[in-house]
């Protein structure tokens, strides 16, 4: 299978062009220095270049508290840039995957969010990456909307790797403890994808690792898996707090967990627990040490 990547050089992106070609797809990797989302032109000339069976599309704006105050940026990458490889995609009769996310939700519910659930984002960054999946929905005949939470892996920053930091730098550390959702490692979201792309079961999926938890029981398990696998040592004393204690621009939904009933109905393979998504991470994190 011809597969293109947006965003080829990010921290899920990276992860994707790397397991697609293991999985022996012929994959070409686009960054923004090769492939301007934003650029109409640019979109359609590549993608009709390349002739893609499937676009899996990680590019995004993703500066969640950025976005609050850079508004036009962020509906210009998410909105009209993922309008564009709507556009492009359908030109050449290819498959588009638009990664989007849990901040589509208002995080105010009860109970984890069903697929076709009413989106009611609160953030810039949520109602952009919403906008994104109704061009998709409007402009593609072949497409996945694969929404995910709490991402992590090797390439690039995020929670883990700053927990991981943090907890050998400071003497007491406070972590959140009223949002809960699902931690999902980039390799593990990788290899559904592949699955994915490779039927025609289109439609909107959460995909996302199994289980749930909150900010403060991830740090615990982040820092029991790092003293064990790594080696690590861990100074900092944990201790939970709320929301309210650290406000930040942008609205953090409450509750970001995600049932997977698209998966399920459609009987492909969920994906595996957390705990052993987080494991894998910081035995590969080991091996590039």
């Amino acid at each position: 299978m011809k597969v293109l990547v947006t965003g080829a050089y990010g921290q899920l992106g990276k992860d994707v062009v790397k397991v697609f070609q293991e999985q022996g797809h012929d994959v070409v990797g686009c960054g923004r220095d090769e492939l301007d989302i934003t650029n109409l032109e640019q979109a359609v000339k590549i993608i009709e270049q390349f002739q893609p069976d499937a676009v899996i599309h990680c590019a995004a704006y993703t500066a969640v508290d950025a976005a609050e105050t850079d508004v036009d940026r962020a509906y210009q990458v998410n909105a009209a840039g993922t309008r564009n490889m709507a556009i492009a995609t359908e030109k050449v009769g290819a498959k588009l995957v638009y990664i989007s996310t849990d901040y589509v939700f208002d995080g105010l519910a009860v109970q984890p969010y069903h697929e076709y659930d009413n989106t009611n984002p609160q953030s810039i960054y949520g109602k952009s990456k919403r906008a994104g999946e109704v061009l998709t929905q409007t402009l593609s005949g072949r497409y996945f909307i694969v929404r995910t939470s709490w991402v992590y892996g090797l390439h690039g920053n995020n929670f883990v790797k700053t927990m991981l930091k943090l907890g050998q730098e400071k003497p007491q550390l406070q972590v959140v403890h009223d949002q809960k959702g699902s931690p999902t490692y980039t390799v593990d979201l990788a290899f559904f994808l592949v699955e994915l792309v490779q039927t025609e079961k289109y439609g909107v999926y959460h995909a996302s690792n199994s289980g749930t938890c909150t900010w403060y029981e991830f740090t615990q398990a982040i820092f029991h898996d790092a003293a064990e696998l790594l080696g690590a040592k861990i100074t900092a004393k944990l201790e939970p707090c709320s929301t309210e204690q650290f406000p930040r621009p942008a609205a953090r939904p409450c509750n970001s967990v995600m049932e997977h009933i698209s998966i399920r109905t459609n009987g492909l393979k969920d994906l595996r627990a957390w705990r052993e998504g987080l494991q894998s991470f910081m035995r590969e994190l080991e091996k590039v040490k």
